[in-house]
Parts: structure tokens; sequence; C-alpha cells
């Protein structure tokens, strides 16, 4: 059964400049190897994450991010079975930082800042969509 699971975290003490770099190292690694594929944002001090794959894999893989102590407060928002894949080409792909995408970001907000924890279902798709059509990436 192919899934996708999103999910925001927010960075703790331990995370340091060169932490963001070494984590999208490791994912596109590592996610290669077992087929996972996805999206990484972080703004504000939030990881945003999709996570697409098989189930057993991406429940393998956020268990090893919850204990990660780079990552606190970890709050699963969105999981569902799906019928295809939106990030085909990227074992993890990395959101260019905040201020080249603030218009988007600033369209799915609540509020001036950045808070995936108060976003419905919904909401998260349609910014996932968006940041893919026109958003700025670091792949």
């Amino acid at each position: 059964m192919l899934i996708q699971l999103t999910y925001a975290s927010r960075i703790s003490a331990a995370f340091t400049n060169t932490d963001l770099a070494k984590i999208l190292a490791a994912s596109q690694r590592n996610n290669a190897r077992v087929g996972v594929t996805g999206a990484l944002c972080l703004a504000n001090g939030i990881f945003l994450q999709q996570l697409e794959g098989d189930r057993a894999e991406v429940n393998r893989l956020y268990h090893h991010i919850l204990a990660d102590t780079r990552h606190r407060e970890p709050a699963v928002l969105d999981f569902a079975e799906i019928p295809s894949r939106r990030f085909t080409t990227w074992a993890m792909g990395s959101l260019a930082p905040l201020d080249t995408n603030r218009h988007i970001f600033l369209k799915y907000s609540r509020s001036a800042s950045f808070d995936p924890y108060g976003m419905s279902a919904t909401t998260l798709q349609a910014f996932f969509s968006e940041l893919l059509a026109n958003g700025e990436w670091i792949v």
C-alpha cells in the first residue's frame, strides 16, 4: 500500500547550522534505497515534511525521526493512502529559504508567521501542491 505522511516538528536546541545539509544528504541516500520519496521544509524553526512510500517503510522512517534529538514536539498532521506519488523524482527535496517562497507560506498561513501545526489536511495538500508548482526548491 502506498501512503503519504505529513508531520511537523520544532527544531531543538541540539540543531546546528550544518544539520539541515546532513539531514538532506542522509535522507536522499537512505530513502532512495527503500523507495521513500518526499519533501522537507524548514521555516521559523519548524520542520514540515511530507513522506511517500510503502506504509512499513514510511512508518519505520517516521519512528527514526521521532528518536532524533534535533526534533521536538513532533505531530502527524496528515496520513492517507494515496494512488500515486507526488515527489516521483526526489528521495528528498528541500524547499529554498523562507524568504524566497514567502508568498506561498503566507497564502496558506493563518498569520504572518508560518505554523503548519494549525493547518488542516486539505490546506496542507494545497500548500504542497502550490510549492511543487510555484516554489523554489533545493534538490
